[in-house]
């Protein structure tokens, strides 16, 4: 057991003697959990911006009414919403056709959850950056005979790129620190393995610095890639002043 004079060189290493395995473990998960939920919601998000931009009256209203709910909902409420519910409805469909109860994976689970509440978010970042490329370029597009998907491809894609990037890049920070909100469901991620840690230790100032360190080291990280992404797609473009 560590005493509470421990150094922070024993409290964080690896091996019987410290934590360090576990944050690390943890912080991994943690940015696993933010990757693929954030995937899972630009997908859902790009469908959702193109059915409210092209879709019928119908799937409008619907989601329509998924992005009003989600960002009026706190988020809190919706992963245990989601996770619990979601779960137990899944279940009792599965057994309702004849099969048996299923054991949903954690970080399956984890990662649907916050997926689907990024892809409400997503989904109204895109539309916009969809809706503030020019017409005129679409419609020529279309005059020289490309196709709907060509057409996104070569011009909407190229052309909403520049004025989505600095909300996606919010909505990755977002997850990043969303992702600790799975700890109140049991999956262990950095959150919860540094408090499991401090609460064995008793090293909460310590412990809880180090996590804070860790997550603005991957804010920091995933702020120069963005930038770097913008500048990229900015290319051959005025420099704003």
């Amino acid at each position: 057991m560590i005493l509470a004079a421990a150094p922070l060189s024993e409290l964080l290493s690896f091996g019987d003697k410290g934590y360090g395995d576990e944050m690390f473990w943890g912080a991994l998960r943690s940015v696993q959990i933010a990757f693929f939920a954030y995937a899972f919601g630009l997908c859902l998000g790009l469908a959702g911006a193109m059915g409210k931009l092209s879709g019928g009256r119908v799937l409008k209203a619907i989601l329509e009414g998924y992005t009003t709910l989600v960002r009026a909902v706190p988020e809190l409420v919706l992963i245990l919403l989601l996770y619990y519910a979601g779960t137990d409805g899944l279940n009792s469909l599965i057994v309702a056709l004849g099969f048996q109860r299923i054991e949903i994976n954690g970080l399956v689970a984890a990662i649907f959850v916050l997926g689907f509440v990024q892809g409400a978010y997503h989904t109204e970042v895109l539309r916009a950056a969809i809706q503030a490329v020019p017409i005129g370029q679409s419609e020529a597009a279309k005059a020289y005979g490309m196709s709907p998907f060509l057409r996104f491809r070569r011009i909407t894609l190229s052309a909403m790129l520049p004025n989505a990037i600095p909300g996606l890049a919010n909505l990755w920070l977002n997850v990043t620190k969303d992702s600790a909100l799975i700890s109140v469901v049991g999956f262990t991620e950095l959150a919860l393995a540094t408090r499991q840690a401090a609460g064995v230790s008793k090293q909460y100032l310590v412990l809880y610095l180090v996590a804070q360190a860790v997550y603005l080291c991957i804010s920091f990280a995933s702020g120069q890639f963005f930038n770097w992404m913008e500048r990229h797609v900015r290319r051959g473009q005025p420099k704003l002043a």
